[in-house]
């Protein structure tokens, strides 16, 4: 069990360690060679760097302030009104359990049935109140920000595209064809051009490939005009150090028009294979209103069809998974859903190790040759007060990466909502795997010995005293993860080590170079779930141990610092949602609130207070309304467009620009990625005709999906009077 001293020794382990990593930093950054890497934003255009935050990162930064906000008066009160109460007491010297000075400090020591939890009791509601008047202003807030974004914001692709997907297939229209004559029939006044999608995955691969090869011939090309009297070889083997050796520049120029056939060939097929038309389209419209109406509506009586939804912004588009079939992704879905299951259930075991290492007399029973070593003060110190936190940092490493695959897997069609998918799983994980795992694992550990000598009705009342004592081990976690962890954001150790083995060993050309300094994002996916470890950490023991609180104090004021010269310095802006992730950190400490007071609720049952078990009821409920009050007040902003500010938009943008060529300026942003260049008029949103062409001439003879057939002749869409009259004839 980790002492007061224990806690001294890792708080200046991580106390130092932040500090040298600071002073690494302020060293680092004032050398030439690593401003690609700590200023990557000075080599941008001066628009680019004026426009790069983007609404995201303000509100990112906002979850930190909140979290100021939040535990700031919940610090300073339960510090002048709990910690006294709890210190004053010593039930704890009478009880056969291990404990420390902190767990003195902590709710286990207040007398079973006392009158003094009536103080734990007011705190709760008070904190409770607190937290939900924040997190109601919070959202007004960003709710009205969002809102304003919207409006203010500059002409996008996406305010007037639409996706659409799950079309049904017709024998005899295209995919094209056939959501032209849909659009034109259903939204005869807006409709303007569609773009279908088409599977490119392979011919992704393909311009992927001829890339790096392009970079391998011009390396050797610049290294032999640098020494024209010998010609450079290479090993066309494994990794380039096996088989035969050829000239270099003739290899690389042989492969690149092998791929380029490839390509070639590649290309012909996609344009000629319907097979390779996904049953999907980004489909634009005249206006915002009129790709509000139809993203937010259902088009057909058949609700498994004809599925729309808004269009993310092209760079936030994943076009891998556009070629999904929309069938397929309910399966997808079950089977990560199990996978997922299976992943936090292993990930139990290792977390059982890591708190054994909090636990000496463990490690001592394990390894009795090392008792010696380990009961030196320094040694013992370190293994309780640092190294469980760390090993359950360095277990966590390669979590995120595993999550965003699953993601991936899962079908989502934007960047964004896989950071956003991804981020829920990651926040399940660490609820189950770190913070219920180790409190059940690290209790039935350590109090192991007390469960086998006594009766069966005392193990409840023993679980409820040993569940507060974990607070130490979340203390060096908090002070490893979050402030050694936070410090060492802003050092970038691990971008500075990629970058310079990158300039070493692989890079080749300036553009190697340009792509090797890339700074990255903020990373919502794995930085956000564990912001929200702090706040359920912070909710849960603000009235259980008080005494974590100063730490998740700390973390929110060196990240929220940390990650504004990020957002302003190095951070790239890869897409902008409009802070449409805001929902579920509201939902997420929500859900860390009600935990917080059902487990309150259960610790108070094994402290002899189970007469408080009403009123304690009351607080969850009373949450989960709030929580309803606000999904229906605010969510609607993220969730959909409001008409009113659709027409306002375009009527204001229609005074201002008048001549404003829309059609053209959305012909190419939804061609895929590897399709754009010299062939961009093959696959843009006007090839579907003529440019001044609006109808066209339809092949089907079913009217499974539409009332009438589309016409040949005229540049406007019909009226729905024109669709009236030929319904009647």
């Amino acid at each position: 069990m980790a002492t007061i001293q224990d806690i001294g020794v890792s708080a200046a382990i991580n106390i130092l360690s932040a500090v040298i990593f600071l002073l690494a930093f302020a060293f680092l950054r004032l050398q030439p060679i690593n401003d690609r890497v700590y200023f990557p934003k000075w080599y941008l255009k001066e628009d680019e760097l004026i426009s790069h935050a983007g609404l995201d990162s303000a509100v990112y930064l906002r979850i930190y302030l909140t979290g100021l906000k939040i535990f700031v008066p919940i610090t300073i009160l339960a510090f002048l009104v709990l910690v006294p109460v709890n210190w004053t007491n010593d039930t704890l010297e009478g009880l056969k359990v291990e404990h420390s000075d902190i767990d003195k400090l902590s709710i286990s020591n207040i007398p079973f049935g006392s009158k003094r939890f009536i103080a734990h009791l007011t705190m709760a509601y008070v904190f409770t109140f607190w937290t939900c008047y924040v997190l109601l202003r919070e959202y007004e807030i960003v709710a009205t920000m969002r809102l304003r974004f919207l409006a203010s914001e500059k002409r996008r692709p996406d305010q007037f595209t639409v996706l659409v997907r799950n079309i049904p297939p017709d024998p005899d229209e295209s995919i094209g064809e056939l959501a032209e004559h849909f659009f034109l029939v259903n939204h005869p006044d807006h409709y303007l051009t569609h773009q279908v999608v088409y599977n490119a995955n392979k011919l992704a691969n393909l311009v992927k490939e001829k890339k790096k090869m392009q970079n391998w011939l011009d390396f050797y090309q610049l290294k032999y005009e640098r020494n024209a009297s010998k010609r450079p070889t290479v090993k066309t083997g494994f990794l380039g150090c096996f088989g035969s050796k050829v000239d270099a520049v003739e290899h690389y120029t042989s492969e690149i028009e092998r791929i380029e056939k490839e390509e070639a060939e590649e290309r012909e097929k996609i344009v000629k294979d319907p097979k390779l038309v996904v049953p999907a389209a980004f489909v634009s419209f005249r206006s915002r209103w009129g790709a509000a109406v139809c993203a937010q509506t259902q088009q057909t009586s058949n609700p498994t069809v004809w599925l729309t939804e808004w269009a993310p912004e092209p760079r936030d588009v994943y076009w891998d998974n556009l070629s999904i079939p929309i069938v397929h992704l309910t399966v997808r879905r079950l089977i990560i859903a199990v996978a997922f299951f299976f992943l936090n259930f292993f990930y139990v075991i290792p977390i059982a190790f890591v708190q054994s290492l909090a636990n000496i007399e463990g490690i001592e029973k394990a390894v009795p040759f090392l008792k010696p070593i380990i009961e030196m003060p320094a040694i013992k110190s370190f293994i309780q007060g640092f190294l469980p936190g760390i090993a359950l940092k360095i277990f966590l490493i390669l979590l995120p990466s595993i999550l965003m695959f699953m993601s991936k897997v899962e079908g989502l069609t934007s960047v964004s909502s896989l950071e956003r998918r991804s981020a829920s799983k990651y926040y399940i994980f660490l609820f189950f795997n770190v913070f219920l795992a180790s409190i059940i694992a690290g209790s039935a550990l350590e109090q192991l010995q007390t469960y086998l000598h006594q009766s069966a009705n005392q193990i409840p009342r023993t679980i409820g005293v040993a569940i507060p004592m974990k607070a130490t081990f979340f203390i060096t976690y908090v002070m490893v993860d979050g402030w050694a962890g936070v410090a060492g954001e802003i050092l970038r150790l691990k971008p500075l080590v990629i970058f310079h083995l990158k300039n070493f060993f692989l890079v080749k050309t300036e553009k190697d170079r340009e792509e090797a300094m890339d700074p990255g994002s903020i990373g919502f996916d794995s930085n956000e779930p564990q912001i929200q470890l702090y706040f359920l950490l912070g909710l849960v023991y603000a009235v259980v141990t008080p005494f974590l609180l100063p730490f998740i104090l700390v973390f929110f004021v060196l990240a929220y610092v940390v990650y504004r010269h990020q957002i302003i310095n190095v951070y790239n802006q890869e897409y902008e949602s409009a802070a449409a992730f805001w929902p579920s950190v509201h939902g997420r400490i929500i859900t860390a609130l009600i935990v917080s007071q059902l487990l309150f609720l259960g610790l108070l049952s094994t402290k002899g207070a189970g007469q408080s078990t009403p009123v304690l009821l009351v607080l969850p409920v009373v949450t989960f309304y709030f929580h309803k009050y606000c999904k229906n007040r605010y969510e609607p902003a993220f969730v959909e467009y409001p008409l009113q500010e659709a027409m306002r938009k375009d009527t204001l943008e229609r005074a201002r620009e008048p001549g404003f060529d829309l059609k053209t300026y959305l012909a190419s942003a939804y061609i895929h990625p590897v399709f754009k260049g010299e062939d961009d008029e093959k696959f843009s949103m006007m090839d579907e005709g003529e440019a001044d062409q609006v109808l066209v001439a339809t092949k089907r003879q079913s009217r499974r999906n539409t009332p009438v057939p589309s016409r040949n002749n005229g540049s406007e869409a019909p009226s729905m009077p024109e669709i009236v009259n030929d319904q009647r004839l």
